[in-house]
């Protein structure tokens, strides 16, 4: 072989260990099946809700402080696609929560396609049913519940 042949199969053996993607658990695997819902189930917009949700337990006052542990059944119950009337891609989610109390509550959560700090990245609203003490989200979470409105079921995001 020439010293040109073996750098090139070494610099390609050496590339292909950094690129290859990291082998998941079998544990992890029965998630991934059991919670395929696309956009929903990504663990991105997952872990941005427990932090937010930790964060809204520790300064509402009179909430119970517990933590999300766990996100069980989740869905998409409705994608708006970006429009020219409406600039922003909306993914509507449901599913449910494991607290650390040990007690479970649906969630409701909406993804915001662009709509990340200063338009960079995606944007997260959520409601935990029962935790809305300020109504923000109107009463059981209503502003997130798409399916409250009559709005037809779609699901899909980009």
């Amino acid at each position: 072989m020439t010293r040109i042949a073996r750098f090139a199969m070494a610099a390609t053996l050496a590339l292909g260990s950094f690129m290859a993607p990291a082998a998941a658990p079998a544990a992890d695997m029965r998630i991934y099946q059991e919670q395929d819902s696309g956009v929903c189930a990504d663990r991105r917009f997952l872990a941005k809700i427990t932090d937010r949700f930790r964060y809204q337990v520790r300064h509402v006052p009179h909430l119970p402080d517990v933590a999300i542990t766990d996100f069980q059944r989740i869905r998409a119950t409705l994608f708006e696609p970006r429009a020219e009337r409406k600039p922003i891609a909306r993914q509507y989610c449901e599913a449910d929560v494991v607290l650390s109390d040990g007690y479970t509550r649906n969630i409701w959560y909406l993804i915001e396609g662009g709509m990340g700090f200063a338009g960079i990245g995606d944007n997260v609203e959520f409601c935990v049913d029962g935790f809305d003490r300020w109504y923000v989200y109107n009463g059981r979470c209503r502003v997130l519940r798409p399916g409250m409105e009559g709005i037809q079921v779609r699901t899909a995001y980009k």
